[in-house]
């Protein structure tokens, strides 16, 4: 994968570079200069375990930037409406930022056999007034 790909969601696909080095990689996330950034209010890393499911959440004015360097995590997306279904795994095979614009429901599955590790770079700082949850059975986590 070496071009960005739009979503049917809204999201968007980054390709990312892993320099690699003998004595350990480096992992390219996000810079300031990217089509994507939309300002800088946290960062933030979230784990999850193999086969187990997190959200369904959707940000009202949050832009989420999500790299996973660590394992793979299966990301679930739908439009505001429910209607348009996305899904996409990000890891370390395929090394990519996820960009969520505020809007679009998100879930994530924990697909690596180990841990699995999420690293968002927020637009905003953490604001619980402005994110709705609703439980795993609201939408399908199928495409």
């Amino acid at each position: 994968m070496d071009e960005v790909i739009q979503l049917a969601s809204g999201a968007i696909v980054t390709p990312l570079k892993r320099i690699e080095h003998p004595k350990g990689d480096v992992l390219h996330g996000l810079k300031a200069t990217d089509d994507t950034f939309r300002g800088f209010g946290e960062a933030y890393f979230s784990t999850v375990l193999p086969g187990i499911t997190k959200g369904w959440k959707r940000h009202e004015r949050m832009t989420l930037n999500l790299v996973v360097p660590v394992g793979t995590i299966e990301f679930h997306l739908r439009s505001l409406d429910g209607q348009i279904a996305d899904s996409i795994r990000l890891g370390e095979t395929r090394y990519a930022r996820l960009t969520v614009p505020p809007g679009v429901w998100m879930a994530f599955t924990g697909i690596g056999a180990s841990l699995n590790l999420l690293l968002n770079v927020a637009s905003i700082p953490h604001d619980p007034t402005e994110a709705v949850n609703v439980p795993l059975e609201h939408f399908s986590l199928e495409s």
